[in-house]
């Protein structure tokens, strides 16, 4: 009988010991307590991660934010209709001949529409550059339905700000955000006039999608890309209305969408309220944006480059190639490949940055540019920027044609490309005479294989190009055999640097600019 108590004695410590070990195990896992509200504890923090969501506000709250930003907001919020007349030499009759000919006296009158939002008391308003470019009338439609005739300030087509202005007083202001201190996730509120005067003074709600956007289509030769995406709908009309944060500020300037059917699908996307003021200081004093430039033509780093240089994070912004003309890049030592991971101090991780730190800097102020180069090498240049041309836009000239495409044998298959070496005959064609002048011929990408590492990075005449490559890293190609023999020591998965000279319709630069292009052998 004793042994049998002592058994039960033994299994009920047992059993009480297993209870408190329990507890205290189910405590760290966050089991909800006795009488007490459950406790959520993510997977980050259980295995060991110091993160904390925080606490979840009620729906109410949210939407009565909502509430008190639009109310706040939409009385500054304008309406924008802008006219541009057409006339043609028929149209322009002499006087008294109108009565005769009542039907030629209508020129044709092509109507645009967007937003705005009021900056100043005094009537200044900011808006979109395509909203009011060249435009012969500009009216602006208050929320108390007032109407003005506005005057253009002035226009910044490479970041796509407007400022102009009406002659009123005691106006109601919207309030400037942070937009470099905006996160993605944050709530965001865009408010403008969706289709025209259909849907005029609407608010819709999202939030940010990402940052540091570049859109291609709106892409110029000095343009200054940075765009907020957002998910809040924007259609058509809406640009140029504010895009705010949940305090009510505006953190950008509503512009363009990404879509395939012109209306909102789901990408929307807004200029940074910080580049567009810097645009709007300069345009309220002088009328025009004067921009600094280093003289050089750049992308994002990509894998192949951040490998080629050492970099550990694929982060930088590679020199392609140089600007026509003077480059102070260039006369202060850059290359074409480097990489650029510092300005000033300051880490550059894309080209939007250095964008924004060179572009509002001045013509004459000298700037520290840290560079990475092949191999490793670690180099910083002092860099005098030059005063960017006012005629910027450069288009794309059509390609030569006409030149075979090579077979299948021609291949160079590390590459996934088909290559002509330029003949004799073609230093004849003076459409060709400054590939010849700087290095003496090349050859012409004449296909691209689209599994291949060239897709998308080199073109063929039928793609927009062609491009010619003129050295594999560093060795001249103007031969198949001069490529092979380059190409021959390259392993798999290695790094292959290309020089490549691209048709352009700048004639200062002869009709061809060269470019760096860095691609993963296979």
């Amino acid at each position: 009988m004793a042994v049998r108590t002592r058994d039960w004695l033994k299994f009920g410590a047992l059993v009480a010991l297993a209870f408190v070990f329990g507890l205290a195990f189910a405590s760290t896992l966050g089991v909800p307590k006795k009488g007490g509200a459950p406790e959520f504890v993510p997977a980050a923090q259980a295995a060991g991660t110091q993160f904390q969501i925080p606490a979840a506000k009620p729906a109410a709250d949210i939407g009565n934010a909502f509430v008190a930003v639009a109310e706040h907001v939409k009385p500054a919020v304008v309406f924008v209709k802008s006219q541009h007349v057409e006339r043609s030499q028929s149209q322009r009759l002499p006087p008294g001949f109108e009565d005769f000919f009542p039907q030629r006296r209508r020129p044709q009158v092509e109507q645009g529409s967007g937003s705005g939002f009021i900056v100043s008391p005094d009537g200044y308003i900011l808006t979109n550059n395509h909203v009011v470019a060249g435009a012969d009338r500009v009216t602006v439609k208050l929320y108390d339905k007032r109407e003005f005739a506005a005057k253009v300030v002035g226009t910044d087509p490479n970041t796509d700000v407007a400022v102009i202005r009406i002659d009123a007083r005691n106006l109601p202001t919207v309030g400037f955000g942070n937009s470099d201190s905006t996160r993605v996730g944050e709530w965001a509120l865009a408010v403008g006039n969706p289709l025209g005067e259909k849907f005029t003074f609407t608010v819709t709600a999202g939030i940010i999608s990402a940052k540091g956007r570049l859109l291609d289509g709106l892409r110029t030769s000095y343009g200054i890309q940075d765009f907020i995406q957002t998910d809040a709908a924007i259609n058509p009309g809406n640009s140029g209305g504010p895009l705010v944060n949940i305090q009510g500020q505006v953190i950008g300037i509503n512009s363009a969408i990404a879509s395939g059917t012109g209306y909102y699908d789901g990408y929307g996307f807004a200029i940074p309220i910080n580049l567009a003021r810097t645009v709007m200081d300069q345009l309220v004093k002088t009328g025009h944006v004067e921009r600094a430039v280093m003289g050089i033509r750049i992308d994002d780093a990509r894998q192949e480059d951040a490998e080629a240089v050492g970099l550990k994070q694929i982060r930088g912004v590679l020199v392609e190639s140089f600007s026509p003309g003077a480059s102070p890049a260039k006369e202060a030592g850059l290359q074409p490949g480097d990489v650029i991971v510092a300005l000033d101090g300051q880490p550059i991780d894309n080209t939007p940055q250095l964008q924004q730190k060179v572009g509002f800097k001045k013509p004459g102020e000298t700037v520290d540019v840290m560079v990475l180069r092949q191999g490793g090498e670690k180099k910083t240049f002092t860099v005098r920027l030059a005063r960017a041309p006012s005629d910027s836009d450069t288009e794309v000239a059509s390609t030569n044609g006409g030149r075979p495409k090579g077979d299948a044998s021609a291949k160079e298959e590390t590459l996934g490309i088909s290559v002509e070496p330029l003949s004799q005959d073609d230093r004849q064609d003076t459409r060709l005479s400054a590939v010849f002048a700087q290095a003496g011929g090349g050859l012409v990408i004449t296909g691209v294989a689209p599994d291949g590492p060239a897709y998308g990075r080199l073109f063929s005449a039928d793609d927009g190009g062609p491009d010619i490559i003129i050295s594999v890293n560093g060795t001249p190609t103007r031969t198949r055999a001069a490529l092979r023999e380059a190409l021959r020591k390259v392993k798999s998965g290695e790094i292959v640097t290309l020089q490549v000279m691209s048709r352009t319709g700048d004639p200062s630069s002869n009709g061809w600019s060269s470019r760096i292009v860095r691609l993963r052998a296979r």
